[in-house]
């Protein structure tokens, strides 16, 4: 064996020494961290284990708010037609189903020691099998967390602030509001606009609407599903906002979304007395406010006229 090949064997046999050490420290390195994560997850306190949860009630100072899980989805009790945005129960179940403790007090004092006699808030969580359990917040413990005590056990723990902020978000918060396309005059084919029974219509189409086209898309191009009425009216009360099908003008507006053409309907209706009209849209139940001058856009300002707005 040559000398050239002497070496490129040497360095070969090394290279593959240095392979074996370094997937050896890789290996020893992955299980030092399995270990310690198994370590600190065995010496981590869960003051609840709950699975299957079916039923969410708590109250933070601001009235009692229920969910429950139907046909496996999450609705509010109250209003099951409510929009709820499921994520919202969902993390609270994942936050207090398997509720995490900083640390259990040993031979504590009483209860009211800590403001658990007459606990500021409460969360209880109720299986698919009917049981439950209670978690109850006493006094803020001076770091960060708060003293609880689980059901009737009166054993004391402190757990972190942080998980409160799941129970602090208001019911418009957990809104979920009606998605609004992207419309402009570049892909907005067609307009129609229908009031007590006669139509006008735009179409991109025709020469003579290239105008017309451009202002109504500006109007629709600006709308924002930001400020809600209603999130679930009911029929009966669609007269209320102007948008019961004898009051309300409808709007058909076709436009192309990823080379599809679809239709979005707007029904618009009444004013607001604050320089807003209810608006609602598609088959949603959720009516929207909607600003005048906006929707005075969207009608091309032909069917909404001083004497449109008093009929309405």
């Amino acid at each position: 064996m040559d000398k050239k090949k002497k070496q490129m064997c040497i360095l070969c046999g090394v290279l593959l020494l240095l392979l074996i050490v370094y997937f050896g420290i890789q290996t020893m390195i992955k299980h030092q961290e399995k270990k310690t994560k198994e370590e600190k997850e065995a010496s981590t306190i869960y003051i609840t284990d709950v699975e299957d949860v079916s039923l969410i009630n708590y109250d933070v100072g601001e009235g009692t708010q229920t969910f429950e899980k139907q046909d496996g989805n999450w609705v509010y009790v109250k209003d099951p037609d409510f929009p709820l945005d499921e994520s919202y129960p969902e993390q609270i179940v994942e936050t207090f189903g398997k509720l995490k403790a900083e640390r259990e007090l040993e031979n504590g004092d009483e209860l009211a020691d800590y403001g658990l006699d007459d606990p500021a808030y409460r969360i209880q969580l109720t299986d698919e099998n009917g049981d439950k359990t209670s978690v109850y917040f006493g006094n803020d413990s001076g770091d960060d967390s708060y003293y609880v005590t689980v059901d009737d056990t009166k054993k004391v723990y402190t757990v972190n602030s942080e998980v409160l902020q799941d129970l602090q978000h208001s019911l418009e918060d957990m809104a979920k509001l009606d998605e609004y396309p992207t419309i402009g005059s570049g892909n907005l084919k067609k307009e129609v606009i229908t009031q007590n029974g006669e139509s006008t219509t735009y179409d991109s189409e025709n020469d003579n609407d290239t105008e017309n086209i451009a202002a109504v898309a500006g109007g629709l191009g600006v709308v924002s599903l930001d400020k809600v009425a209603d999130y679930s009216v009911e029929d009966e009360h669609l007269s209320e906002y102007g948008l019961d099908e004898k009051s309300r003008i409808t709007v058909e507006a076709t436009y192309t979304e990823e080379k599809k053409e679809k239709v979005l309907t707007l029904y618009i209706g009444k004013e607001d007395g604050s320089g807003n009209r209810y608006v609602m849209i598609n088959d949603s139940k959720i009516v929207y406010l909607i600003s005048t001058e906006i929707c005075n856009n969207i009608l091309n300002c032909l069917l909404y006229t001083s004497d449109a707005a008093d009929e309405l």
